[in-house]
């Protein structure tokens, strides 16, 4: 569990034992329910790592956009809703060589502007001859996204790199010598679900 999920739990039963000192038990249960949601909203259950040449989802979630983009990229957009697991992990493994933190809007993570509009941080990994760009982007309800990692980390496939708060969006951009693994409506697991296999020439 990310110990985040702790520290909102906490803060929730102490203001529900506070309203239930103050008023009635009764009206404090809100408090509580939220509190046992914040710890399992939080949990960071370990993931089966695929071996080989293959790229793996940053992100829980439902795969809502698979598209061309300039300069021959192929961008793979997750969302994730309130109830899929927040914490992100590298698609590759290899080096961060960039982290860029860009502010703005915090439009509904699932609709397509959200990539271009919203609140963004950007990792760049390159390991093995391979690169592979993705975006932590911020949505309506998440306002805050959180990163664990830096410049210069050297990162396994799957090693946790940050969280994102209470539903959200990642973007996987891949370049030509990825072929695309996953389809639109697919459900996908960070470290787990293969979303990309390299192409060796």
């Amino acid at each position: 569990m990310v110990v985040d999920g702790i520290y909102y739990a906490l803060g929730l039963v102490a203001g529900g034992g506070l309203v239930s000192w103050l008023a009635r038990p009764l009206w404090a249960l809100p408090l509580f329910v939220l509190a046992v949601f914040c710890l399992w909203f939080f949990r960071d259950p370990e993931r089966a790592i695929p071996e080989g040449d293959v790229a793996v989802s940053p992100a829980d979630g439902k795969v809502v956009a698979v598209k061309n983009e300039p300069g021959g990229l192929t961008r793979i957009s997750v969302f994730l809703n309130i109830f899929d697991v927040h914490v992100n992990r590298a698609p590759i493994g290899g080096k961060i060589t960039g982290i860029t933190y860009q502010p703005g809007k915090f439009l509904v993570a699932s609709r397509e502007e959200a990539s271009t509009q919203n609140e963004t941080n950007t990792f760049i990994v390159e390991g093995d001859g391979a690169r592979v760009v993705f975006k932590q982007i911020a949505g309506l309800i998440a306002r805050r996204i959180v990163c664990w990692s830096k410049v210069g980390d050297l990162v396994r496939k799957g090693d946790r790199v940050g969280l994102i708060k209470f539903g959200s969006r990642v973007d996987i951009l891949l370049g030509s010598e990825w072929k695309t693994a996953v389809t639109e409506g697919q459900r996908v697991c960070a470290g787990s679900s293969v979303i990309a296999h390299r192409l060796r020439h």
